[in-house]
């Protein structure tokens, strides 16, 4: 999961400002003026939010759960970015729990330390940060995916305000977003969407690439993929098309004009919050239709 072409989208999503940056995210924290970056939810559902502790066979994952605070609702597991767990993702896993969903948003690396497991304001082209990073994500692989994927839909199956009758759904960022094919592919008869935003290494002619693992899901996806990200892998948006097509499986596949790789994450320095917009809109209508 840790090579060249990840380290090169990671520089791009830190050297390419347009936006809010993580220092600048950092000095406003979880406070009124960060909250009102967000467009209001229409018609938002009153939420709950906790931190919540989860066993897996390798140990135990700290995470954000945070639901409506009544009835049960279409389950949802986020895997962040490389800066992993941390406020920006907590507010996108309300915003989203606010629209009607029961989500879980994990620590990548509980099995190195507890979040956050990135410093404020992280600058991923300072080289001491950036080793550290990529060593963090250098510990994750198909393996730890498939421990952590089983034990987080396992923990949200049991809580109250999961509705089992209706398919989950799964999605990522950068990093994370492979780890969604992943747990897609590992629970076919559970996870009935997928989203991945600015994905790294989805598709290429690896033996393990992601894509390949297309014949054994069932969700639908969506594929937000940022400009500079295509133009470096431009052959990955293809890959994905014909694997969809073969497996006759929904699949919204598009290149984010003006996007750079890390745009839809709220305190990226290339947040662009028109184009962060619609890949939010277009996850929800994925959501409504995907998961019954």
């Amino acid at each position: 999961m840790c090579d060249q072409d990840t380290m090169n989208d990671a520089l791009d999503y830190s050297n390419q400002s347009q936006g809010i940056s993580r220092r600048q995210f950092g000095a406003l924290g979880l406070g009124a003026g960060f909250v009102s970056m967000l467009p209001a939810v229409a018609n938002a559902a009153e939420v709950k939010e906790s931190e919540v502790t989860i066993k897996t066979a390798d140990g135990t994952c700290d995470a954000y759960f945070v639901h409506p605070t009544t009835g049960k609702h279409p389950a949802v597991l986020i895997w962040p970015d490389i800066f992993g767990l941390r406020g920006a993702f907590r507010q996108m896993g309300k915003r989203l729990a606010e629209s009607g969903y029961t989500v879980l948003v994990i620590n990548p690396f509980y099995r190195l330390q507890k979040a956050p497991t990135s410093p404020e304001g992280a600058d991923f082209s300072n080289p001491a940060v950036r080793t550290t990073l990529m060593a963090q994500m250098g510990s994750l692989n198909a393996t730890t995916t498939a421990v952590d994927a089983k034990a987080f839909i396992s923990w949200l199956d049991t809580q109250a305000a999961t509705d089992t009758k209706r398919k989950m759904a799964t999605t990522g960022y950068c990093m994370g977003g492979p780890l969604t094919m992943r747990t897609a592919a590992a629970h076919p008869d559970r996870v009935g969407a997928g989203a991945s935003f600015h994905g790294a290494n989805l598709a290429s002619a690896a033996a393990d690439s992601p894509h390949l693992l297309v014949p054994k899901m069932k969700a639908q996806y969506l594929f937000a993929i940022a400009e500079n990200d295509d133009k470096s892998q431009p052959d990955a948006k293809d890959l994905l098309r014909e694997a969809y097509a073969k497996a006759k499986l929904p699949a919204e596949i598009e290149v984010y004009t003006g996007a750079m790789h890390g745009w839809c994450a709220l305190d990226s320095q290339v947040y662009n919050q028109v184009q962060a917009e619609k890949a939010w809109a277009r996850m929800l209508a994925l959501f409504k239709t995907a998961l019954v």
